[in-house]
């Protein structure tokens, strides 16, 4: 009897940070397999050590500890003052990793990248396939490292399988490997489709007026926050609601209207209930390098909740959604403030039938599938080149 491969995945992303791609696939891998989340680094009061738990959806959450000498919370950042030098630092990761993975007897493993940053600690693994999911350009983004771009071609030197976030994406790293396969933002309609039997709003938005203005995910440095301060002064009697964490942005750059709502970050499990007494939703993401690429999981995620959707002319937006008038596309206050305007005039018998049809196509246990047959191809591949055994992996509950 053959077993199939634990997966081990080296991720930049938290995975309680907020419910996406990673977790969305992860999930279902754990349905079959042993599957490990490797984190970023935590900083925090000591040891040295990988923390590992396990989530509900059944995938071990690794996460390097950091010691921090007289620190009294765990950070998810080194403290100020604090600097280690990078050698080091990879050092501890890749001891750490390796000595997860003995103890918990991974010998036969699928590695599934989704930072090439993590190619530092990880090289000297013997996985039966490698994976790139490569979400986003990573390089454009602030902060990024200026070696990731380097890093990025030493993996896909390395890499079986690559996948990306999306078609824009893919036309930019097809050339780059002999197998790389698009996979755009998937959604889960019917947790989202709970929106459309109008459960009772939160009480942090059932005191709002209408018309609400939605956003849901995070608000960092790809948010065009003139945009949404423009369509906010021009319509004062609109409410914009944010839902979601600001993240390596300063809370002092957004702006603060009264028609403005910052609602912080809420679960998974909460969006429906927001989302389902929204009048529009929107994507007000400013066209930049770091958007250049991006494939926002928030779109079909708001069609599934019946919610009309205005967004910025980012690229996978208008192919297809604009395309196939399924979204509005608007990229100034003007413009924005109109295409709001006829979105909420607009009657939902004709569109929405539309969306589902469109939607029935697209789905994270599609995507999952066809991922695991590339993967599967990729470990079946190297068996036939580096014939190995495949004991059976130790299942723990």
């Amino acid at each position: 009897m053959s077993y199939l491969p634990d997966l081990v995945c080296l991720s930049h992303l938290r995975w309680k940070f907020v419910f996406q791609r990673p977790q969305h696939l992860m999930s279902r891998f754990a349905r079959e397999r042993r599957v490990f989340f490797v984190e970023e680094p935590a900083w925090g009061p000591g040891p040295t050590r990988m923390e590992v738990s396990r989530s509900p959806e059944g995938v071990w959450i690794a996460v390097p500890h950091i010691e921090v000498e007289g620190a009294s919370q765990v950070t998810p950042a080194p403290p100020p003052g604090i600097r280690m030098d990078p050698d080091l630092l990879e050092a501890i990761q890749r001891e750490l990793l390796e000595e997860l993975l003995e103890d918990q007897g991974v010998n036969n493993f699928v590695l599934w990248y989704y930072t090439p940053m993590a190619l530092a600690f990880s090289r000297r693994l013997r996985p039966r396939a490698v994976v790139y999911d490569c979400m986003d350009e990573l390089s454009a983004f602030t902060g990024a490292p200026p070696v990731l771009v380097q890093r990025e071609a030493e993996l896909m030197r390395h890499v079986d399988v690559m996948f990306t976030g999306g078609h824009h994406l893919y036309e930019a790293k097809r050339e780059r490997h002999s197998n790389v396969h698009p996979f755009p933002s998937s959604v889960d309609v019917p947790h989202f489709a709970q929106a459309r039997r109008g459960p009772d709003a939160p009480h942090d938005q059932a005191h709002l007026p209408r018309p609400r203005i939605g956003f849901c995910g995070v608000i960092d440095e790809r948010m065009d926050l003139v945009l949404v301060e423009g369509v906010a002064r021009a319509r004062p009697d609109w409410q914009l609601v944010m839902v979601g964490p600001v993240v390596k942005i300063s809370p002092d750059s957004l702006p603060r209207l009264p028609n403005i709502h910052y609602l912080g970050g809420k679960s998974y499990q909460e969006l429906p209930a927001y989302l389902a007494s929204w009048d529009v939703a929107m994507t007000p993401f400013a066209r930049t390098p770091a958007t250049r690429f991006l494939s926002p999981t928030k779109t079909p995620e708001y069609l599934a909740a019946g919610r009309p959707v205005v967004s910025t002319s980012i690229r996978d937006v208008v192919r297809p959604y604009g395309e196939l008038g399924l979204v509005r596309i608007a990229d100034t206050p003007e413009a924005f403030v109109r295409a709001v305007e006829e979105s909420l005039s607009q009657s939902h018998e004709e569109w929405l039938p539309r969306v589902d049809a469109f939607l029935s196509r697209l789905s994270w246990e599609h995507t999952w599938r066809g991922m695991k047959d590339h993967v599967d191809r990729a470990v079946e591949a190297r068996s036939r080149q580096h014939p190995v055994s495949t004991p059976e992996p130790q299942m723990e509950t």
